[in-house]
């Protein structure tokens, strides 16, 4: 899932400041930026991995390890709009070397936290880690739609998300086989340890994030460094002019505001599913699969949303956009709502599959939600933006559910979400307005 700019332009060529030849500059700055898409793609997605991991390591209720995904996808409401201005004065390409620079002190801030084992410390990490990509986002979105002939505009963003599937699928395997390495112990098999042996386990499992953070962070500041120094096409910046409470005139629209709501559901279950699948798979009554086996199961459920983008590309061109979203949208609800009425093999199955029918929403929703806007669809997109903030406050109530009722009974709330969306996209009322 990417950030969609909220500019009035995508951008405007300037060719007196291009650096070099178009046709061989075009191809390496579109090679380079879609690494970044691959890169932000892979590190929302290791979040699935760090909250089973970080709830394990501080002993955590469900509620407090879903502060995760609130202090990620928070970042994504309340820095959207400040990164707009923030590209504005420094430029696509300054703004992505600055948020860059953001995420790798971000993943970095994971090695004190984890030497300090302070779960606090882990969050204030995620926050600056997730603007840093916030501000990439906002950078490379709009550089790359005009990084080469408009006609072609649609292939290129469209081949740079591939790479951003390809990033969420592969993060939950590395992730699983880098930082759920370490066995988790039983809550008898910690009681039964010596003091010394207990805080060795604690300490192993702690550092078990630290090296790949760093690497992260490390790769994070060469492609800084790449971007920074290389030749790019320079291209002048459209000026972000949407704030935040100049949104009256498109708040009118019953199908933008309803649209906001259906993504504030969509990304909030998906990233709810997502953050809670390796515990869920964990559970006796479904698999009661290790967290290491269990962590490699999460790149199914990305990668279904991966190959479920090109059969909705294709199914879309012959069917309703409206009818394809309904019925996705439906499909997630009843596989959901068989996760929560059945155990072992079905169950799991179920929630895996949810993913092949995440795949279209986001992309549907918006398009159908900004339709019509005209001028205004520059305010409709930022509003749609803002409502990515549900990735951060779903979980949360999910979680707080789990601690309840369980983890199992808590799929009742994504059931909602997904009937909310179902709706959206077949009320008769909202497009016949």
């Amino acid at each position: 899932m990417a950030l969609i700019t909220t500019k009035s332009e995508v951008g405007v060529r300037d060719i007196s400041n291009n650096d070099g030849a178009a046709g061989e500059d075009y191809r390496f700055a579109f090679a380079l930026v879609t690494s970044l898409f691959f890169m932000f793609g892979f590190i929302t997605c290791l979040n699935d991995i760090l909250v089973p991991h970080l709830k394990t390591l501080f002993d955590l209720d469900y509620t407090r390890a879903s502060l995760v995904q609130f202090c990620f996808f928070g970042a994504f409401f309340l820095v959207s709009l400040p990164a707009g201005h923030l590209v504005n004065r420094l430029g696509y390409k300054g703004g992505a070397v600055v948020g860059l620079l953001m995420t790798g002190v971000g993943c970095a801030l994971f090695y004190p936290a984890a030497s300090l084992r302070s779960y606090e410390f882990f969050l204030f990490g995620l926050f600056v880690l997730a603007s840093g990509v916030t501000v990439i986002q906002v950078a490379v979105n709009p550089y790359i739609a005009i990084l080469g002939p408009p006609a072609t505009a649609s292939v290129r963003l469209n081949l740079a998300q591939a790479f951003n599937s390809l990033g969420t699928t592969l993060a939950p395997v590395l992730g699983a086989a880098f930082i759920l390495a370490i066995a988790v112990k039983s809550p008898s098999e910690i009681a039964s340890l010596s003091t010394a042996d207990l805080t060795n386990y604690r300490e192993a499992q702690a550092s078990s994030v630290q090296i790949p953070y760093l690497g992260l962070s490390l790769i994070l500041v060469l492609l800084a460094a790449l971007v920074g120094f290389g030749r790019l096409p320079k291209f002048k910046v459209a000026q972000f002019n949407v704030r935040l409470f100049q949104l009256e005139d498109v708040l009118k629209s019953r199908r933008l505001v309803w649209g906001a709501v259906a993504i504030f559901c969509y990304v909030g279950a998906e990233v709810a599913i997502g953050s809670y699948l390796i515990n869920f798979l964990g559970l006796k009554e479904i698999w009661g699969l290790p967290q290491a086996t269990a962590g490699s199961y999460v790149a199914l459920y990305w990668g279904g949303a991966m190959v479920g983008r090109f059969i909705g590309a294709a199914v879309m061109k012959k069917i309703s956009p409206k009818k394809v979203l309904t019925f996705n949208a439906a499909v997630a609800a009843l596989l959901t709502l068989v996760a929560l009425l059945t155990t072992g093999g079905v169950a799991a199955v179920a929630i895996l599959a949810i993913g092949l029918f995440n795949s279209i929403m986001f992309p549907t929703i918006f398009t159908l939600a900004i339709d019509g806007l005209g001028e205004n669809t520059p305010k409709g997109s930022a509003l749609l933006c803002m409502a990515i903030v549900g990735g951060a406050i779903i979980p949360v109530a999910q979680g707080f559910i789990a601690d309840q009722t369980g983890l199992h009974a808590s799929m009742m709330l994504p059931i909602g979400c997904y009937a909310f969306i179902a709706w959206y996209g077949s009320s008769r009322k909202l497009w016949a307005a």
